[in-house]
């Protein structure tokens, strides 16, 4: 029986040693600088400036580019402007949409996917040096109620493209940490 107690205890002996001597590769992305000197991330992407996003006006895609720009905006300064604009980013947005499951008796649509891609350029604005070229893209779908629905279904698609705009710019803003963080 002692030696089963003393096997445990070993093992938790082990997991400190190896926990402890991992602790310090530990490096907080989203702190504050003043607090830990490595964090900062919040003032680096706060230098962004997220310039207009312009698909062609009057489609349903203008709307979309606004909801994106907001929530880039959002993401990257907490809703504010740049102090100091070191980035600038620049988004172009495409969308499209496919028929995911058809009805078989009437032949319309029931669950339909709706897709942003968007392809974003961030700048230096001090150099002028392109820093990153990359894409991302949302997929997300939503359900079309009955033919007697219409307004139901144009309100499923606004929402599935409020979700996409969300999506898109989240990974913009995790593609740029990771450029902050990593250099690359």
């Amino acid at each position: 029986m002692w030696s089963f107690d003393r096997r445990i205890v070993l093992r938790m002996g082990l997991v400190a040693v190896v926990g402890g001597l991992t602790a310090g590769c530990f490096q907080p992305m989203y702190g504050d600088s003043k607090v830990v000197p490595t964090a900062g991330l919040d003032d680096r992407l706060g230098a962004v400036d997220v310039l207009p996003i312009t698909p062609p006006k009057g489609t349903r895609l203008a709307r979309v580019g606004v909801e994106v720009r907001n929530d880039l905006i959002f993401n990257l300064t907490g809703g504010g402007r740049p102090q100091t604009s070191a980035f600038e980013l620049k988004t172009q947005l495409s969308s499209n949409q496919q028929q995911v499951i058809v009805d078989i008796n009437s032949g319309r649509p029931d669950i339909q996917e709706y897709t942003v891609i968007a392809a974003f350029t961030l700048v230096d604005v001090g150099t002028g040096k392109t820093v990153i070229i990359d894409t991302t893209f949302a997929r997300v779908s939503y359900n079309i109620p009955g033919e007697q629905q219409r307004f139901a279904g144009e309100r499923g698609l606004r929402d599935a493209e409020n979700r996409a705009a969300q999506v898109i710019a989240d990974n913009i803003r995790s593609r740029l940490a990771s450029f902050f963080v990593a250099g690359t």
